[in-house]
């Protein structure tokens, strides 16, 4: 400490749990400095995921649901989750085993770029199915 009092430095403890502790004299301000430059850093570089929502309807005709699966392989490719809604209304409730052929249909398509990351299940008047892209 008398030594980092002469120079006009701190003292700070790089890693406090190690025998014997390990301290460094050094300006403590722009420690503190270069520290949160390198944080920032950090969080530029990182990717952060998103989740895409792709509504359908029971009865979509092929055309599309070629759209809808473009736009899919589109968000899929740029790193992002894709949740898929399949909504239903009236009557189309009855039959909700028969429509989820659409949504298997729709996974299938994207089977080269993408993978069911949580298959389909029922919540409320929608089921709901989340894909992932491939990892390689």
């Amino acid at each position: 400490m008398k030594v980092a009092e002469d120079a006009g430095l701190d003292l700070v403890k790089v890693s406090p749990n190690a025998n014997p502790p390990v301290c460094k004299i050094i300006d403590y301000g722009k420690f503190r400095y270069e520290m949160t430059r390198k944080e920032k850093e950090a969080k530029k570089k990182q990717k952060t995921i998103e989740v895409k929502e792709i509504r359908l309807s029971p009865n979509i005709d092929q055309n599309d649901l070629t759209t809808k699966v473009n736009m899919a392989r589109k968000f899929l490719t740029k790193g992002d989750r894709v949740k898929v809604t399949l909504r239903f209304r009236g009557r189309e409730l009855a039959y909700v085993n028969k429509r989820k052929e659409v949504l298997d249909n729709f996974a299938e398509q994207l089977s080269d770029v993408a993978q069911v990351d949580e298959p389909a299940k029922f919540e409320g008047r929608s089921m709901i199915m989340f894909l992932a892209a491939k990892r390689s």
